[in-house]
């Protein structure tokens, strides 16, 4: 089974994908990850984030089995990821590591930006997680916050819009909800509820 979950920065996603993927025996990918390794690559390296060629050969030198969550889970490298995730050629050199990860056995949750309109048009579930920026930016502020990361919520809201702009505005693999995804906003609910809602979703699919 494949449990395809989209949605913009911060909507929660990623905590609902590893919830999901415990709670149904399946593995987790959070694709978010592939494209923050990739800038962090480039910067680690000294190069140019701008750079086509660049962008290109970082993507495709990517080993998934190497990333270290703790290196890529800042603000900058978020907005980092943004811009190198718009370009088209590094989005192709990642599609097929992604794919081939849905389609081991017994399945996967795969969260992203594109998971059920473009990486797995066929996966069995879709749900498109969203909140409002300014709850988003407050859940993300928190995290930060609590690692003693020194910026203000106003930046982080601005960092959530430009983002959100971005993504959207992005001429390959939009983020834009799937045509049968299922919406899931989560302005209103708690981790516990939203996780339960995704549930009842799949569950009535199996």
């Amino acid at each position: 089974m494949i449990v395809a979950l989209d949605g913009p920065a911060a909507s929660g996603k990623g905590t609902l994908g590893r919830r999901l993927a415990q709670h149904f025996g399946l593995r987790h990918l959070d694709t978010g990850l592939l494209y923050r390794a990739v800038a962090y690559r480039i910067i680690a390296d000294g190069g140019d984030l701008d750079d086509p060629a660049t962008r290109e050969a970082a993507a495709r030198d990517l080993d998934p089995a190497t990333l270290d969550p703790s290196l890529l889970r800042s603000s900058a490298m978020g907005e980092a990821a943004s811009r190198v995730a718009a370009d088209e050629r590094v989005r192709a050199a990642l599609l097929d590591v992604q794919r081939e990860f849905a389609q081991r056995p017994p399945g996967a949750v795969i969260d992203g930006r594109d998971i059920g309109s473009v990486v797995c048009p066929d996966a069995d579930v879709k749900i498109f997680v969203t909140a409002s920026p300014e709850v988003r930016a407050t859940r993300r502020w928190q995290e930060l916050h609590a690692s003693s990361a020194d910026v203000s919520y106003e930046e982080v809201l601005d960092d959530i819009r430009r983002r959100d702009a971005r993504d959207a505005q992005r001429a390959v693999a939009p983020l834009v909800p799937a045509q049968d995804a299922h919406l899931l906003d989560t302005t209103e609910l708690d981790i516990e509820t939203a996780f339960r809602a995704a549930v009842d979703l799949i569950s009535a699919h199996r």
